[in-house]
């Protein structure tokens, strides 16, 4: 008969449960790939060209003591990829951005998400991987 090996978890161990409501911020990262041109622009983006845009969509709130959660990854991802992804992806931007600059282009994103995903606090859009732009709404910060 095996003998059970001793172990410093023998017996039960006391577990945490956090029933107050504290701020919390979540971020989801999605990555698309467009083509845009920038018609205000006098440079090389004046041309048609492309980019692998990656954008983190930040939501901040108090945490429900009920579910521990801010909000639900999956809820976010998918207003994110029916709201934005459907419209941005492997699509040109200018035919629906007039001058889809990055910081336009987080614009359209956050005002696309906001009337449908409660406590959007921020999108921050990267064009290129070390340039960003960040985007929070009409509030003063």
């Amino acid at each position: 008969m095996a003998e059970r090996c001793g172990s410093s978890y023998e017996g039960a161990m006391a577990t945490i449960d956090y029933l107050d409501s504290r701020p919390a911020r979540l971020d989801v990262e999605f990555n698309f790939a467009a083509a845009h041109r920038l018609p205000r622009y006098q440079g090389p983006c004046f041309r048609m060209h492309g980019h692998n845009y990656k954008f983190l969509v930040a939501v901040e709130g108090d945490v429900d003591p009920a579910t521990g959660m801010v909000a639900d990854f999956g809820v976010v991802k998918q207003l994110v990829n029916e709201l934005v992804m459907t419209r941005a992806d492997h699509r040109t931007l200018n035919d629906f951005l007039e001058n889809p600059t990055a910081e336009n282009i987080a614009r359209w994103i956050f005002e696309t998400l906001e009337p449908r995903l409660p406590g959007l606090a921020e999108i921050r859009l990267y064009e290129i991987p070390d340039c960003c732009v960040t985007y929070r709404g009409g509030r003063a910060r």
